[in-house]
């Protein structure tokens, strides 16, 4: 079952505290794994990482997932810039730059009032996600599902054995959410 979550960070709550009710929510909820996702923006992926890690609750880490785009998640969906301009039909050099997010918006046509969620999803269905494990922190991200779904008996392709490029979760197992 997935559940969505909501955005955090403007509530003005401390941040452990907020790890702990958005966890204590979600396994009222009957969720088994949880997937919180940040950017790093200007700092190093890994400390981020690290900070919230500490910050998440120690005894709910075994269902958790935490994973920190570095910049923003514009670099894991341009981690691919061939790919990506030609399915945008614009120039991939574009992508090849340290923040492609100014970029990616204008190809997508993105605004404030309309975020494209819907087409952003089904970008991220057709990619070739293989190809985005060139990008460390997606790489990381991609390394904590692998084994969480491993420990949980779900099926997450192995990206990393010449598996193919597609969903991480699929029809032999229950998605993670």
């Amino acid at each position: 079952m997935l559940v969505p979550g909501r955005f955090r960070g403007s509530t003005g709550q401390s941040l452990r505290r907020e790890f702990q009710r958005i966890c204590d929510e979600f396994l009222l909820s009957g969720v088994d794994v949880m997937v919180f996702l940040t950017d790093a923006d200007a700092a190093n992926w890994r400390e981020i990482q690290s900070n919230e890690r500490a910050k998440l609750p120690q005894n709910r880490l075994h269902c958790l997932i935490l994973g920190v785009s570095d910049r923003n998640v514009e670099c894991w969906l341009c981690a691919d810039a061939d790919w990506l301009g030609r399915k945008l039909g614009v120039d991939s050099n574009l992508f090849r730059c340290e923040d492609p997010k100014a970029h990616f918006e204008q190809a997508m046509a993105l605004n404030r009032d309309d975020r494209k969620e819907r087409e952003i999803a089904e970008l991220v269905r057709s990619a070739p996600l293989s190809n985005w494990l060139a990008n460390r922190s997606f790489a990381d991200f991609y390394e904590q599902v692998r084994d969480l779904s491993q420990q949980r008996g779900c099926f997450v392709e192995n990206l990393r054995d010449g598996g193919s490029s597609g969903p991480l979760a699929g029809p032999s197992g229950p998605d993670l959410g």
